[in-house]
């Protein structure tokens, strides 16, 4: 059980032995010793060589020395690493009488942050002469006064320290009187005085100090002989003791001094005066001269000085005079804030600063002492910085979570300190910190599914749609291209087809579209960033091609493709109200409202007879047949559409009214034959025009040259025989088809201008017809005989 407690207290003395190693590594301390009154400039040391650094270091890492003084006594050259003297630093005002005077400055090192404590002990060099307090001083001595009476003379001050402080007193010579005493001295009467021979005399009163070379300071003593006045006035303490505290107002009441005298009279009338008193003191106390209470006159301040020390003298009516000491004490209140000093900021710092960024280095102080001087620094607890404790009173400022410029772009960090006094105190200061961006966000399209729509025949080269993608990052990293990745619809390019504006994200049409045909497609956009390492992000566009009304209905029934110049259609004589004669049918290749078809009849002879399903294109008879009504009725239905601009197409009916099939088909024959005779008739009839014309003209031409000539030759021109006229025999085949019959046939028709010719009509089946109708068919003939030109 001994080892292992002797074990365990070895393990714990390793720790802390190596606690402390890192601690001077991190935090070292330095200590030098100069004298006061060094010319600026005067080397103290080398803090590279101190400091175990390289010269390069200082410059790169940044060296620098930071105090809590006003003035920069202390520098360094970082060119050499050499810690001089930067002004002049004087003993006696920095510290004043305190026994040892030091420097605390704080050497401050980055990357990684490191502090130094360094300390400058100024030492004392006799550069001050003792001094009197007063020029000159008058001292009355009786005439009965007898050899060896002492009386007490001002004491010289210097505020240098040991040796270099003032160590001996000398006298003028004379023959009455000697000097005494070698911290307080005192006149020594060596022989008897006379009034009337002498009343008063002059001597110099010299103070030395211990330097070298040795200063003094002298003072006037003026002896004045006076009458018998035996008994000094006396204080009840050599030294009185008060303390203050230093925010008592002006007027306070410090201390009642009071000295008492034996005489009577006029001998025992004291007065009373500061004797020896410094002269910042003087203006902060005041005595008064008949009752000797000390006041206070001035400011108190614990930071500017703790404690004051002066001399009271008492002075009776007959020149005897007393001294003693009063020792005031000043009590420290809490009356200064905390003083916040940044030092090492850098007030720019990119978002990705990792956790623990050291943002700056924070000294705060306080003037007060005790707990009035104990500072707490803190910021607010919503901002992502905290500080840490560092070294003393230093605190460092740091990143505690990942920043993001998007979202804060820069920080107004306030620091508070808070001092323990009572009441307690505090400061604050701001610093702004400013985020710079790096590229951590991609682009964000506005959707990730655009649908665009463009109307067909657009014109090639017009924009239809914009895709919009932002990123909140700046500048480079925020500047946003826009490019298609699509390359090709239906193996074509699809340059050919869209584009894109890579600034505005702006789609142009590169062609026509045509609804009928292409309808929609998908493509895909990718917006990109500019910066390093650069981000994207990519949307889906469904291009839907709009449908204008530019395709009019199309009949597929009846067929309008059929050689006839009409379409035929029977009604039987028993047809009753509401009897279907036939259906037209009609498609539009446009989409919606732009083929919605409506069914009209634009021309029929009677109204009345006949209607049309403007939905069905059914066209029904509206009441029974009458035997006035005609027979043959011609009608022109006319489709539309719903679009705009409207568009329609027309077709001809001839509605026949008839029992059967057959009773109609002579008429439809001889309807076909009647319309091709009268165009071939008129054809032939401007043939035979034209060739007459050419004949007359070269008959006439024969007989204007013949007559010329006057020839008698035989007539050169026989009567044209018949032969040159051959007969004329016009075969012109024609089929006609009529596909809304109930019975498709095709019908051959010929033509013979030889009037010993007959018309033939022939009627065959069409052996495309549906099934069923190709195995009627009629025949119609004149039974003539035919001849040999047919």
């Amino acid at each position: 059980f001994f080892y292992r407690d002797r074990q365990r207290t070895v393990i714990w003395q390793v720790h802390i032995f190596i606690l402390c190693i890192f601690y001077k590594m991190i935090y070292g301390q330095i200590q030098y010793s100069v004298y006061e009154e060094l010319k600026p400039g005067s080397i103290i040391g080398n803090i590279a060589n101190d400091l175990n650094l390289s010269i390069n270091e200082l410059s790169v890492r940044k060296f620098h020395i930071a105090s809590h003084d006003r003035k920069q006594f202390i520098s360094v050259n970082l060119d050499n690493g050499d810690l001089f003297v930067r002004e002049r630093i004087d003993r006696e005002t920095l510290c004043g009488l305190e026994p040892q005077c030091i420097l605390d400055l704080k050497a401050m090192i980055e990357n990684p942050l490191q502090i130094f404590t360094i300390k400058v002990e100024i030492n004392d060099i006799n550069d001050n002469e003792p001094s009197f307090s007063k020029k000159s001083f008058e001292v009355e001595v009786s005439e009965f006064a007898v050899p060896g009476a002492r009386f007490a003379l001002d004491y010289a001050q210097d505020p240098d320290l040991g040796t270099n402080s003032v160590q001996s007193y000398g006298l003028s010579a004379n023959k009455y009187f000697s000097l005494d005493g070698r911290k307080y001295p005192e006149l020594v009467l060596e022989k008897p005085l006379d009034r009337e021979k002498k009343n008063s005399s002059v001597l110099i009163l010299s103070a030395f100090d211990g330097g070298t070379p040795s200063k003094t300071g002298t003072s006037l003593i003026r002896i004045v002989v006076t009458d018998v006045n035996d008994n000094h006035p006396l204080f009840n303490k050599d030294t009185y003791r008060v303390t203050v505290s230093e925010n008592v107002p002006i007027g306070f009441l410090v201390i009642d001094l009071h000295a008492t005298d034996a005489d009577e009279g006029s001998n025992a009338e004291i007065t009373y005066l500061f004797n020896d008193i410094p002269k910042k003191a003087l203006e902060i106390f005041a005595i008064n001269p008949l009752n000797g209470s000390v006041q206070i006159t001035g400011k108190l301040d614990y930071e500017a000085a703790t404690n004051y020390e002066m001399t009271i003298e008492a002075k009776d009516g007959g020149g005897l005079v007393s001294y003693c000491k009063l020792l005031v004490q000043v009590s420290d209140v809490n009356d200064n804030a905390p003083d916040i000093l940044i030092t090492s900021f850098s007030d720019i710092i990119p978002e990705d600063s990792p956790v623990g960024t050291v943002i700056a280095l924070v000294n705060l102080d306080d003037l007060d002492s005790g707990e009035n001087g104990e500072v707490v620094g803190q910021i607010s607890e919503s901002l992502p910085f905290h500080l840490i404790s560092s070294s003393g009173n230093y605190y460092k400022l740091v990143t505690s979570m990942a920043l993001d410029r998007e979202t804060t772009p820069e920080y107004n960090i306030t620091i508070k300190a808070e001092d323990k006094g009572s009441p307690q105190l505090t400061n604050s200061k701001t610093i702004r910190l400013i985020l710079t961006d790096v590229n951590d966000n991609a682009p964000v399209f506005d959707k990730m599914d655009y649908v665009a729509y463009i109307k067909e025949n657009n014109p090639s080269g017009n924009s239809f749609y914009r895709v919009h993608a932002t990123d909140p990052d700046i500048n480079e990293n925020g500047k946003v291209v826009y490019m298609i990745l699509t390359d090709n619809i239906e193996d074509i390019p699809l340059s050919s087809y869209i584009s894109i504006n890579t600034v505005s994200g702006v789609l142009y049409a590169q062609r026509s579209f045509d609804y009928e045909k292409l309808r929609e497609f998908n493509i895909q956009v990718m917006a990109k960033d500019s910066g390093s390492p650069s981000r994207s992000a990519n949307a889906t566009v469904k291009i839907c091609i709009t449908d204008q009304n530019d395709n009019a209905p199309k009949i597929l029934y009846p067929s309008q493709d059929s050689e006839a110049a009409s379409v035929f259609e029977f009604i039987p004589h028993f047809s009753t109200k509401g009897y279907l004669v036939t259906k037209v049918v009609a498609v539009d290749a446009d989409s919606g409202h732009n083929a919605w078809l409506s069914y009209h009849l634009l021309q029929v002879p009677d109204p009345s007879f006949l209607i049309i399903g403007q939905n069905t294109g059914e066209i029904r008879i509206t009441r029974d047949l009458q035997e006035t009504d005609a027979l043959r009725q011609r009608i022109v239905v006319m489709v539309k559409d719903n679009g705009y601009p409207m568009l329609s197409s027309t077709v001809t009916l001839n509605l026949v009214v008839a029992e059967n099939f057959q009773q109609v088909l002579p008429e439809i024959t001889n309807q076909h034959i009647e319309t091709d005779t009268r165009s071939n008739a008129t054809f032939y009839l401007v043939i035979s025009i034209a060739i007459i014309s050419i004949l007359f003209i070269f008959t006439v031409l024969l007989a204007v040259i013949s007559k010329c000539r006057k020839q008698s030759s035989p007539t050169a021109l026989h009567p044209l025989s018949r032969d040159l006229y051959p007969q004329v025999a016009l075969r012109c085949p024609s089929v006609f088809s009529d596909g809304t019959l109930p019975f498709p046939y095709t019908y051959d028709v010929c033509v013979t201008l030889d009037s010993r010719q007959n018309e033939v009509a022939y009627l065959k089946p069409n052996k495309k017809s549906a099934p069923g109708a190709g195995q009627e068919f009629m025949e119609m003939k004149n039974r003539v005989p035919h001849t040999q030109g047919l």
